[in-house]
């Protein structure tokens, strides 16, 4: 049996797979769901304004070591997929597979700043302007959304090469929102890197809402009706987080 951290993306808690959860556990699996420093209804302005990339792979880190996990699967949505990628490069080998959910796939010295689209980086800009440190939710989402810590999403990322040593990695393209999508590219990239295996989803960049079925079956290995996956061999809301 498996066990995932699932990581979410800027704004959100571990609320956000709250429907994927169950279907993961009732397939015999270990899940954990996390809510990263800052995010939490009850962390002050000083937590909200210090905490950056780091301090969100540390929240990994931290629970491979209390739950003694030598063999994680990490499942970062969104800005999720910059916190997984840092912790994986620091974890020792105890990560056995990466799944990056219409998220972020960084290069050393990438942010989710830098990788992000010119109008999503006006978003934050905008978002931020009442603190100077935390990014305020859209408008009309969930109202369990949290001010996102600003630092964590401008801050590059340190990778030593052992991220890019995980035995299993894997990117989830969401189609439903084409017109607004800053993965495209990504996508395209992956696709051309044989150590990668690459899925579509048709569904929006929130896919744990749109479809958690088909999130917990890709999760799990088994197929989804209505997703392509693309496998290469050697010789193969309105802001976005």
């Amino acid at each position: 049996m498996a066990t995932f951290i699932l990581v979410p993306g800027a704004w959100h808690g571990a609320w956000a797979f709250e429907a994927v959860v169950p279907l993961l556990e009732r397939a015999g699996h270990t899940v954990h769901a996390l809510t990263l420093t800052g995010l939490w209804p009850e962390d002050d302005d000083a937590t909200v304004a210090t905490a950056n990339l780091d301090t969100h792979a540390d929240d990994v880190l931290r629970l491979l070591d209390r739950a003694h996990i030598t063999e994680a699967t990490l499942v970062g949505h969104s800005y999720g997929g910059m916190v997984i990628a840092a912790a994986a490069d620091r974890a020792g080998g105890r990560v056995a597979r990466l799944v990056h959910l219409d998220a972020y796939v960084p290069r050393d010295g990438e942010s989710c700043w830098s990788s992000t689209s010119e109008g999503y980086r006006e978003a934050f800009v905008a978002g931020a302007a009442g603190t100077g440190y935390a990014v305020q939710p859209s408008t009309g989402g969930d109202p369990r959304r949290r001010p996102h810590p600003l630092a964590s999403l401008l801050q590059g990322i340190r990778l030593t090469g052992a991220f890019a040593q995980v035995p299993r990695r894997e990117f989830v393209y969401c189609s439903g929102w084409e017109d607004r999508t800053p993965f495209a590219d990504l996508r395209t990239r992956l696709r051309a890197d044989p150590e990668w295996q690459v899925h579509d989803l048709p569904t929006v960049h929130n896919a744990m809402r749109d479809d958690p079925e088909a999130v917990a079956a890709l999760l799990l290995g088994e197929p989804v009706a209505d997703a392509s996956t693309h496998r290469h061999q050697a010789a193969s809301d309105a802001y976005v987080t």
